[in-house]
């Protein structure tokens, strides 16, 4: 082997780069954003779950002949892979200083760039589609989408926005026309009221000509390379052989070498699990391992072929050939679907996908039941094995010997006579991994049903794919009726068993799975037989239509919306952009890629990075820490504690009940102990992993029932009491009590928490530039414990990658570690969480226990309620008296109750700290209210909406904390949205569904939210703002309110606009800053348009009057000539504007006085489908009339909403967080927790803002809008819960049933009880330790 290592050459945008030392640890993320300085893409999640790294790769393929371009994850992809590729990031493709390219374009004109963080991604996986198809099918444009995540837009304006690409877009088709445009519904004049949110005529046409070439000098490069290729790191070293000979070569003098083609396995266990691999083969061009070739028996792949390619080709063959050869095919087919994104199907191996056996893998359990061959290869020779039950010899394990290397797979044909499926269930339908996934095969004796050979393949039940040998060989000669399904239904159950501490959890939902997978193929090989044999040869007893749908694999129709909204009213000057769709200020930097976030700096010269170190103990004393082997880490330049504090170690957002540093005890996983300095990322994190610290371990407090049982609450127990109780449960004709569970959210904002502070070197002064909606408590803070006033500290926030409230306080957990930082080395230090270091140590939204006793009449009127919320706070106070109070506040939701009573508890646990979240308590305890109105409706057996509608608040009426309700017009939003959902036809078409289907169930709801408007602590509402104006007329305006996509910046310069009566392009806004406006309350609450808009107003208002003698002085006069006319008589043309909100004075103790301000009203309408058998559902419809009075800006906010309710989506049916029963969190990263999807928006999702709707309340008779759309989505669960009662129902099963938040399939597996749940029982608690446990 030579000494010297070899010159990595690739290009990036067009630019030859040559890399002398190529460090194999390093991806190309980090290389163009660190070493070339392209920040355009972006890091959001490490694992390639997100696509916010998203790049498109070209290369020559040798194999097929010509340049091929597709997207990656540069987060996995490392550097060293891309020897003779060329790399396009989103800065290749255009920029606003020159040429937008039309993805750019579109993106951003049709509202789809709300934070921007994700943008960049989900441009370059667009155009990296456009690349190969030029005018893509719409389905291609939704599967190009399945690698990427947003966590602000809900989706629907980015495929409405790129749509317009596509070559079957289904509009517009002209409207009354046969199969014609999505609108092709009965015409009311209301759809003439806007002009629409963007015109699609305007955008640019896509020309291919036009995009950038492949580099002439890598053509050169057609034949594979005869050279091998080393690159040598700190401790890896990289090996690219040239031959398959020499690849074994390599294997046999390195036996534990990786072998390593996509990265997208590998790659994760290095940065996650701490795993090192010093030598890595990368055998990605050998010619051998990238053969496709047709045999008798099927086709044999190279083990480095991507799943893509094996997608093309098995596609290719299922068209081909005769249907009875291609069910394998179609079954791996089915899976690759499903598989991860398409940047992770672009580059993994199908080798690598059964080397990694993962007892989770997609393909592995078909290629199980189809008997695949293996070709395996070392020097010693060659042997052919199947995949069978000996081949996974363990977890993680396989058959091969260290010197073998997979070189081949066989995947057969099938044969008459033999019918195969395969069958996932995943907490997501897209890129998710799998809870139980399948493979299943039957042979019959020639043209009978009875069974020759059976082979029923699971993954998911052990530590490997398993096959269920035993049940197979009881049921062969046996035929394929009734009582073979009962037999194999309690064989499964018997053989499949899991202890019920089984990692993973879910240990009866898996169970029932396996049952289910196996009806599932019984039903599907039963169609099939009677098409082959014949009905008459062949009688099958289920082949009823109602079981039928059983068999349909999951299909959903692109989505299409209509948005409504009122017009400005004639006459409105265009330059006059109030209430106008104005495209986000920020949005077309941000599909370039050249909207700068805080990571985004450049680096300063001598910068240093800093990593936490944090408790892996929930509840311990610090007995020792050991930083000796951290501090030999190259580069590290020290190790910080709370004895390295100048000032105090004591802060808190409200309560001063925390530490910067935990000092001798720690109080939950996650806790900051301490922190390691040094010269690069790198560096930092390998050192902090190497800090040793010993605990002693103390009772914990975990959940909201130990917190109960061991009376750990926060003081004061807050209460809110109106009429009396006691009469009102006498009055009552029936009794309901009941209880539920809903579980927290982690807040999942693209960019992580993250902090740069740079010390001034005098007077104590130091520069912070954060990723916070807070500056001003980040500067009160850091002034804190660094122990100088607070005038030495600015805090600059330009903008966020969202926050959602996850940045309102806890960002100040990381900008006073790396201010210490930085006081201590005096040079800057920069921190950017990871993403599993953010989702651990930064709290989400609060679990809550509601418990509830309601009395009601027959008529379905309510008359009293009592219910108790406990809601699980964590290690610290934080924000969690004022969210329990908000949640006591929307404990009736939109519903008038003579006698209630609300009890709310904060629950102390040893938990990172739960903090605020978009809705601030107000879903939880609207949640909450609405499952006791459920169990009422069908207590009284009426129905849910007739219930809704005669407890529903009027106009004038008193809340139970005594505010009148004005202007309310929940009940205009609910008459509306029936007659825009199409309620009741939907209703009686449901119940026609339902009839006809056992085993898929649909549902339908519809839901009012009442949501109130203030910081409920009244000293927040007020706000400032500074405008400049310069003698050039420009505008340079500052608020006190930060960017973190919600469009705030965008509105409040319409509102300057609107003010100052110029055009908007006049107006600037930079940042928010603690030197401009100092004092800010945080851009929360949804108040922020109200607060700011107002104090700008008053700015503006304060300008114009001193203008006014010189637009009098010269009426005909321009803008630029009053100013320099001020300018030359000595006026100031600089103001500050002021505004608090008046009236803000409720008292808990008196119950008297108002909390709100005013209140934002909506109303939604949900319809879903179940699967009964897997507890799978889909989103059909949604419908939402929502009122926000008259709209500042449309488009923003019908984004918003939209946004809110995908959001809402994730909260009432995906997102679960997991915790051991010892407090550490499972889910930390996209590859266990599941935000809401591209395909997880509605098939059909229409948004209304209510008409002529002033309010009177806040700037220009506008209304919040950024929280009180959230709630909604809650009408997509209990949609479920409707389905679920109806599969109940044909079950035998009536009356209120409970059902926990979120919806999971999981859950409504479990609730829509029947035979093969039975089959299943659940383990009695107490008799063992589960796996996870219920915050």
């Amino acid at each position: 082997m030579p000494s010297d290592f070899d010159d990595l050459v690739f290009f990036v945008n067009g630019k030859k780069i040559v890399e002398r030392n190529a460090d194999p640890e390093m991806t190309l993320l980090t290389y163009i954003r660190r070493k070339l300085g392209l920040t355009g893409t972006k890091l959001g999640c490490g694992e390639g779950g997100c696509g916010a790294c998203t790049v498109m790769i070209s290369k020559y393929d040798h194999f097929q002949k010509k340049i091929i371009h597709y997207s990656i994850n540069a987060c996995l992809a490392p550097v060293c892979s891309l020897h003779h590729t060329a790399v396009t990031t989103v800065e290749g493709i255009g920029s606003v200083t020159s040429r937008l390219h039309p993805v750019q374009e579109r993106i951003a004109k049709a509202h789809g760039s709300q934070c921007g963080f994700c943008t960049p991604g989900i441009v370059m996986s667009m155009y990296s589609l456009l690349r190969n198809t030029p005018q893509p099918a719409m389905e291609e444009i939704e599967e190009a989408f399945q690698g990427n995540l947003c966590r602000c837009t809900g989706y629907m304006s980015i495929l409405e926005g790129y749509k317009t690409f596509a070559n079957n877009s289904g509009c517009c088709g002209g409207k009354g026309k046969q199969d014609g445009c999505c609108m092709n519904k009965e015409e009311t004049n209301e759809m003439y009221l806007q002009p629409g949110l963007y015109d699609p005529s305007e955008f640019k046409p896509i020309d291919p000509t036009q995009e950038p070439i492949f580099p002439p000098e890598l053509l050169l490069f057609d034949r594979l390379s005869s050279k091998q290729l080393q690159f040598k790191g700190e401790r890896m070293m990289w090996i690219q052989p040239c031959s398959l000979s020499g690849l074994l070569s390599l294997k046999a003098e390195y036996p534990d070498a990786k072998l390593v083609v996509g990265n997208t396995e590998i790659g994760i266990e290095i940065k996650y699990k701490n795993m090192l691999y010093p030598v890595i083969l990368a055998p990605g061009y050998i010619s051998e391992l990238n053969i496709v070739q047709h045999t008798e028996e099927g086709i044999i792949f190279g083990a480095a072929c991507t799943l893509t390619l094996i997608g093309d080709v098995l596609r290719k063959a299922v068209s081909e050939l005769p249907k009875h050869k291609t069910e394998v095919f179609q079954a791996v087919l089915e899976q690759l679907r499903w598989f991860a994104g398409q940047q992770i199907r672009n580059v993994a191996a199908i080798g690598g996908n059964i080397m990694t056996a993962s007892p989770i893998s997609d393909l592995n359990p078909v290629f199980m039941a189809a008997g695949c061959k293996l070709t395996l290869l070392s020097k010693g020779g060659k042997r052919v094995i199947k995949i069978d039950d000996k081949f996974f010899t363990g977890y993680r394990k396989t058959a091969l010997k260290p010197q073998e290397i997979l070189l081949s797979v066989e995947i057969p044909y099938t044969r008459q006579g033999q019918y195969f499926s395969a069958f996932k269930q995943a907490s997501r339908r897209e890129d998710d991994i799998a809870i139980v996934n399948c493979g299943m095969s039957v042979l019959f004796k020639e043209g009978t049903n009875v069974v020759k050979e059976l082979l029923v393949s699971y993954g998911g039940m052990a530590p490997t794919t398993v096959l269920a040998r035993k049940t197979c060989g009881q049921l062969i000669d046996r035929e394929w009726n009734e009582e073979l399904l009962q037999e194999a239904c309690c064989l499964l159950a018997e053989e499949m068993s899991l202890p019920p501490s089984a990692p993973g959890g879910m240990v009866v939902y898996r169970r029932t799975l396996t049952l289910s997978f196996f009806f599932k193929f019984y039903l599907t090989v039963q169609q099939k037989l009677v098409k082959d044999l014949g009905a008459n040869k062949y009688h099958a007893e289920h082949l009823s239509p109602g079981y039928a749908s059983a068999t349909e694999l999951f299909h959903k129709d692109f989505p299409s919306s209509v948005q409504i909204f009122q017009a400005v009213p004639p006459g409105q000057s265009m330059e006059d952009v109030v209430g106008r769709p104005v495209v986000h200020l920020s949005a077309l930097k941000q599909a370039t890629g050249e909207a700068i976030y805080c990571d985004d700096m450049p680096r300063y010269e001598n910068e240093l990075y800093l990593t936490l170190v944090t408790s892996t103990k929930a509840h311990a004393k610090i007995i020792s820490i050991d930083t000796a082997e951290a501090m030999e880490v190259p580069g590290v330049v020290c190790f910080l504690s709370y004895k390295d504090i100048p000032g105090s170690n004591i802060t808190g957002p409200i309560v001063l009940d925390e530490t910067v540093f935990a000092e001798d005890t720690v109080t939950s996983v996650g806790h900051i102990i301490g922190a390691v300095v040094a010269d690069t990322q790198a560096h930092s994190q390998r050192a902090a992993k190497a800090v040793k610290i010993t605990y002693e371990e103390l009772k914990r407090t975990i959940t909201i029932l130990d917190a109960i049982a061991n009376k750990s609450f926060y003081q004061p127990i807050r209460k809110i009491e109106r009429g009396n109780l006691d009469k009102g449960f006498q009055e009552a004709d029936h009794i309901v009590e009941g209880e539920m569970h809903m579980g927290g959210q982690e807040h999942f904002y693209l960019e992580t928490h993250c902090t740069l502070a740079v010390p001034k070197g005098e007077d104590g002064e130091m520069e912070l530039f954060a990723s916070t909606q807070d500056a001003t408590k980040t500067q009160a803070l850091v002034a804190k414990v660094l122990g100088v006033p607070s005038n030495r500290i600015v805090c600059r926030v330009k903008r966020m990658g969202g926050g959602f409230g996850g940045k309102e306080s806890r960002s100040t957990l990381l900008s006073t570690v790396v201010a210490v930082a930085a006081h201590k080395v005096k040079r800057p230090v920069r921190c950017m969480l990871d993403r599993d270091e953010d989702m651990l140590i930064t709290g989400g939204r609060h679990p809550f226990l509601g418990r509830y006793k309601v009395g009601f009449l027959k008529t379905g009127q309510i008359v009293a309620v009592d219910v108790t919320y406990y809601s699980n706070a964590g290690s610290s106070t934080d924000l969690s008296l004022a969210i329990i109070e908000r949640a006591l506040f929307h404990m009736d939701n939109s519903y008038n109750i003579p006698h209630i009573r609300g009890l709310g508890y904060v629950c102390k646990t040893n938990l990172p700290s739960n903090t605020a979240f978009r809705g601030f308590g107000g879903p939880q305890g609207m949640m909450i209210a609405e499952c006791w109105l459920s169990d009422v409706a069908l207590k009284c057996d009426l129905p849910a909406e007739q219930v809704r509608k005669i407890n529903m608040y009027k106009q004038g009426d008193v809340t139970p904390y005594t505010q009148k309700l004005e202007q309310f017009t929940t009940d205009k939003c609910w008459e509306e949205c029936l007659v825009k959902s199409n309620y009741h036809q939907r209703r009686k078409q449901i119940e026609e569904f339902n009839r006809q289907h056992r085993w898929k169930k649909r549902g339908i709801a519809i839901i009012p939210t009442k949501f109130g408007i203030s910081f409920t602590a009244s000293f927040l509402n007020q706000a400032g703002a500074l405008i400049h104006i310069y003698t050039d007329g420009s505008v340079l305006l500052t608020h006190g309110g930060t960017e973190m996509g919600q469009g705030l910046h965008t509105k409040m310069a319409q509102v300057a606009s609107r003010a100052l009566q110029i055009p908007i392009s006049k107006i600037h806004i930079s940042e928010t800053s603690t030197n401009t406006v100092p004092n800010t309350s945080p851009t929360a609450a949804s108040v922020s348009s109200d607060l700011n808009g107002m104090a700008i107003y008053n700015a503006c208002q304060i300008l114009l009057k001193r203008m006014e003698p010189y637009r009098n002085q010269n009426p005909k006069g321009s803008w630029e000539a009053w100013v320099k006319a001020a300018y030359f008589d000595s006026v100031s043309l600089s103001a500050t504007g002021y505004f608090r909100t008046p009236g803000i004075n409720y008292d808990f103790e008196k119950n008297e006085g108002n909390p709100f301000h005013y209140f934002s009203y909506g109303v939604a309408c949900s319809e879903i489908e179940i699967d009964c058998l897997t507890g799978d559902h889909k989103n059909l419809s949604t419908c939402i009339v929502m009122d926000v009075g008259l709209s500042l800006n449309p488009a923003i906010d019908i984004g918003q909403i939209e946004g809110a309710f995908m959001q809402g989506v994730g909260l009432y049916t995906l997102e679960e967080l997991r915790y051991s029963p010892d407090g550490n969190l499972y889910t930390r990263g996209p590859g266990m927790y599941k935000i809401p999807g591209f395909g997880d928006i509605p098939t059909e999702f229409n948004v209304s803002l209510l008409r002529e709707a002033p309010n009177s309340k806040a700037i220009y008779s506008s209304k919040a809008v950024g929280e009180p759309p959230l709630f909604l989505a809650s009408s997509v669960f209990f949609a479920i819960k409707d389905a679920i009662y109806a599969a109940r129902t044909e079950s035998g099963l009536r009356g209120p049933f409970r059902l926990d938040s979120p919806a999971t399939p999981e859950r409504i597996r479990t609730a829509c009880a029947d035979k093969f749940t039975k089959l299943c029982p659940p383990a009695e608690p107490g008799t063992y330790t589960p796996w996870d446990v219920q915050m």
